[in-house]
């Protein structure tokens, strides 16, 4: 079957999704060779980016996160866009996202699961006080509320864990679902990569460039760009 076919035959749709999901808005992913991940700086990303650098290295984390992790000028691109458009034709239940730039719910999507939190949500860690990602674009060293406490972006660093509601939602979602398209994603980090085994519907289709752990499990695996592969399905 083709991915239109099954999206025609399908009532229960769940999206799962990855940093290559965002990579036509012009956000590099992590893995791949111009990746996050295979870029040189003084500590690996994955340190940078955990709760303890966090603490005892403030300064440092916010310089690579204004750098690395914010994406001011980016916009949905032709995958966000379709979701939205099978999401209001009622097929489209829900999207679980491993991504932190928002793109999902800036192009209008409604039932949005963030996995890894978001970079438009920051919260000050002494009275709770939200503040935007302008906010911590715009302010010098290591944000601070009017209150005098730090700004914590929403997004799960290492050593922390995901958000318990947000794990329920997403995991009834992809129960529920008779179809499953996981795309932009190397199925590598856990918890996340977990959730395909709660899926017991009819089709797994997997959008990702490169192969992946859940290839065997698939009915249909494309080895094209995500915003390209969506953006040539038609919604009747």
């Amino acid at each position: 079957m083709t991915l239109q076919q099954i999206i025609n035959s399908a009532r229960r749709i769940v999206f799962f999704g990855g940093a290559g999901v965002s990579t036509e808005s012009n956000i590099p992913d992590f893995r791949s060779t111009d990746g996050l991940y295979n870029q040189k700086y003084a500590y690996p990303p994955e340190t940078i980016l955990s709760r303890s650098f966090f603490e005892t290295r403030p300064a440092e984390f916010f310089d690579f996160y204004r750098d690395k992790m914010l994406y001011p000028e980016a916009k949905p691109n032709n995958a966000h866009l379709k979701l939205v458009e099978i999401e209001k034709a009622g097929k489209l239940t829900g999207i679980v996202t491993q991504n932190i730039d928002g793109l999902h719910q800036m192009a209008g999507s409604v039932r949005v699961f963030e996995l890894h939190g978001s970079v438009h949500r920051n919260y000050c860690m002494e009275c709770g006080k939200f503040h935007s990602s302008e906010f911590i674009m715009k302010s010098a060293g290591v944000p601070k509320c009017e209150c005098g406490g730090v700004v914590k972006p929403d997004v799960v660093l290492y050593q922390e864990g995901l958000d318990d509601a947000t794990i329920r939602g997403a995991l009834r979602a992809i129960s529920d679902a008779d179809t499953m398209i996981v795309a932009g994603t190397s199925l590598t980090v856990y918890p996340a990569a977990g959730f395909l085994d709660y899926f017991t519907g009819k089709h797994l289709v997997l959008i990702n460039r490169d192969p992946t752990p859940a290839d065997h499990m698939a009915d249909l695996i494309i080895r094209e760009p995500v915003g390209k592969v969506l953006g040539e399905i038609e919604i009747g």
